[in-house]
This record gives structure tokens, sequence and C-alpha cells, in this order.
């Protein structure tokens, strides 16, 4: 996967980039991101990207010419034929649609991922409505650009390529992850044993939080793990880590939970932790 960051501070890209699982990917060739400087596609001798709105009004805007100058550098396929290739191009701002974990499983499955960076008071209209594909938003508050934005997206979309973490199911089994198949109630119990199945005692979050975690030690500061936990069985194991995902879910994000793929059990465990009833249709 490539990415294209466009941007006015190219270099602020240097420090996001230097630590965890993004660098390694880079390193492995599964994914590479590009900055290009949208002050490299102006013509005047003070490098000029931003001008006053139309209007009137407080800020700058971000000009729409060096931003499609630096796209037009790319060679990109025409936004009217994008949708029939594996590419992209997003504007990052605070009029975008939300952006989430099911959107960055979405952009893993593409070749090609071009951002632009947003500055000062916004970027020309034109920008979105001529060039872009969509417009995100990374939540309900604004920054002063679009590349923070743009490094976090990255990091959730290359997290998801093949290879890039150390297990397949890593990017499953946490917050926001995919649900379960429904026929899926037991897995190997390790790589050598092709017979014998055991219980998985993971859940797919399946649009909830993830559930709780702990390690070592098993009492820290006079509080010990739950229970359940260091019994080894692995459907009460399961049963428990799901309830404790729903109870986390409910307290912190309870919102999740209008969409989220919900069984009979879940229902009448929300219901005895005071949460209404919900539709099982």
């Amino acid at each position: 996967m490539r990415f294209d960051i466009l941007t006015i501070f190219p270099d602020f890209f240097r420090g996001p980039f230097d630590f965890g699982v993004v660098p390694r990917a880079f390193r492995s060739g599964i994914a590479s991101a590009h900055t290009h400087d949208l002050r490299a596609f102006t013509h005047d001798r003070h490098r000029t990207v931003d001008d006053r709105p139309f209007g009137g009004g407080e800020g700058m805007v971000l000009k729409p010419q060096p931003i499609c100058e630096a796209l037009e550098s790319l060679n990109l396929t025409p936004k009217p034929q994008r949708d029939t290739t594996k590419e992209t191009v997003i504007l990052l701002s605070a009029q975008g649609k939300r952006f989430t974990q099911a959107t960055a499983r979405r952009l893993a499955t593409l070749d090609r991922i071009v951002l632009i960076c947003g500055r000062y008071e916004g970027v020309d209209e034109r920008v979105s409505q001529l060039l872009c594909d969509e417009e995100l938003s990374i939540g309900d508050y604004v920054l002063s650009g679009g590349e923070l934005p743009a490094a976090i997206l990255i990091d959730a979309v290359v997290r998801l390529l093949p290879g890039v973490l150390g297990h397949a199911d890593s990017s499953r089994y946490e917050s926001f992850g995919e649900g379960d198949e429904p026929t899926e109630t037991l897995i190997k119990d390790s790589a050598a044993d092709t017979e014998n199945k055991v219980p998985r005692s993971t859940n797919a979050a399946a649009g909830l939080l993830d559930y709780p975690h702990y390690t070592r030690p098993a009492d820290f500061l006079n509080t010990p793990i739950p229970e359940v936990l260091a019994e080894g069985d692995h459907l009460k194991i399961r049963r428990w880590r799901r309830q404790a995902a729903l109870a986390k879910t409910l307290t912190n994000r309870p919102d999740l939970l209008t969409d989220a793929d919900l069984t009979d059990d879940d229902r009448e465990f929300l219901a005895s932790l005071g949460h209404p009833p919900t539709s099982s249709v």
C-alpha cells in the first residue's frame, strides 16, 4: 500500500513514523508513505498556499491551485473513474465524516491512499467537490491541521495489513473489531494439536469495546484478577469477557450498543445492568 500526503509541513511526519509497527511495515515493504510539500506547487516568490475567504470572515483558506497541481503530479486515475481502481483521495477536515474502525478496514483493502492535510480556517470547498473521493474527520473536535489525523489514519490502516501485526487475529479481538463467524465456536488448542479442539476463550469485539485485560502479578496493590481468568475454563472465560466488554461499553460508549451485534443473552445481561431493552431485529 502506498500513502501520499499533501501538506505544508512535510517534516511533521518524521516523528510519528519512527516508532511502532508503522516503520516496520515501511521497512518490510508492506506499505510506504511519501510526503509532498504543497509550497512546491506555488508560482510566486512567497510560495503562497492560502488566501482570504470570499465573503469575509476570520482566518485564511488553503487555495485549490497548489493542491490540484500536487494531485496532478501523482498521476492518479481521474475522479470519475477512481471508484473502479484501488486508489482514493481523502481530505482530512473537521467537516468530514467520522473516521471509524470500519472505515480503516475498508481503506485497508486499497492499494493507494492520498491524504490532503487541511490547515488554517479550512480548504477551498472546490477541492473536496472536484478532487476528493471523501472527507474524513477523526473526531468531534478541531485541530490546527490535518497532519495529526493523517498520521492517525495511516497507523490505523497499516496495522490491518497482512503481515504487519504479530498474529493475524490481533486486530480482530480488540475494540471495534469484527464479529465472530456464526459457526465459529471452537479453535485448535495449539499449532501442534491438529485433532483435539478446545473452546475459544476470546471474543471478537463485534462493534463493542474490548474486554479488560490482566497480566502478572495476579494480585496488584491488594486488587486480585477476576477468579474466572485463573480457573482455565475457556467457556466461562469467554462468557465473562463478553459480559465485561458489554459492561465497559455501556459505561464508556453506550452509543455503540445501538448498532452492535447483540445476542439475546447480551440483551438480558445489559438489562440486568439497567440498560433499556433493545430489539433483536
